[in-house]
């Protein structure tokens, strides 16, 4: 993988810091919807960004709008801050972090489920792939970490956020929510390393390719075009970054 354009843009934003306190703030709130909207949508919430918005800023509801679906915004928000949390005190990637950061995804929508490995089989709509039974979901768990943290330093940080997204939807360890989750991890993989989140659009073509890309690492162990997908939303995000300071 050619990482070369990440790698000057990632260093473009590094020569701006500390980035004004001003524009990272605004950075933060924009980021903070756009990514809430687009990963709520890519797995079927209505809430149109404008809505999601002033669900986020006003603590408004959306008539017409399911109890759910404003939950799953309010939910997703608050994993952010989680991650941000995580990364500003440097803790590592557990059992307890990732059922932590679930349970704030699934809170008040699942709550039976929420925080917990799943403890039935489950298939996934539309993919030749299934799961790890849900006994062995604990084990290829306890592999996912070893292997993080394994690779934390051998992999450039956009191929690892990607891999570890991809190998944590393959487990599928929750009943619910693994989208969701796989995402706020990659990010907080990502964040750590002095990226800015990466946000995969839920716009049609976007949402197939990344539901696409997904299938083809699941079913034909390629895992390329994934990872090229996430570096292109890590060049998206840097180059606002960077185009909002310089």
């Amino acid at each position: 993988m050619d990482f070369s354009k990440i790698n000057q843009l990632k260093d473009d934003l590094d020569r701006l810091r500390p980035l004004p306190p001003t524009a990272l703030k605004n950075l933060k709130e924009y980021y903070r919807v756009e990514w809430t909207y687009h990963s709520n949508a890519i797995e079927g919430n209505t809430l149109s960004l404008m809505e999601t918005k002033i669900v986020l800023e006003e603590g408004l509801t959306v008539g017409g709008k399911k109890l759910r679906e404003h939950f799953e915004v309010i939910n997703h928000a608050e994993a952010i801050d989680y991650i941000e949390e995580q990364v500003k005190q440097d803790k590592e990637i557990n059992h307890d972090l990732i059922k932590n950061l679930h349970y704030l995804v699934l809170k008040n929508i699942d709550n039976e489920n929420a925080g917990q490995y799943r403890q039935v089989n489950v298939r996934i709509s539309g993919s030749k792939h299934t799961p790890s039974h849900f006994l062995q979901v604990k084990n290829e768990m306890d592999q996912l970490i070893s292997w993080y943290d394994e690779n934390q330093d051998k992999l450039h940080a956009v191929e690892l956020a990607a891999l570890f997204h991809f190998k944590f939807v393959y487990i599928h360890p929750f009943s619910d929510g693994n989208g969701r989750t796989a995402r706020l991890l990659m990010n907080l993989i990502l964040m750590a390393q002095g990226y800015p989140p990466a946000v995969v659009k839920a716009e049609d073509e976007k949402r197939y390719q990344y539901y696409e890309t997904l299938e083809n690492a699941s079913v034909n162990d390629n895992y390329s075009p994934f990872i090229q997908l996430i570096m292109e939303c890590v060049e998206e995000s840097l180059s606002i970054y960077v185009d909002a300071v310089r």
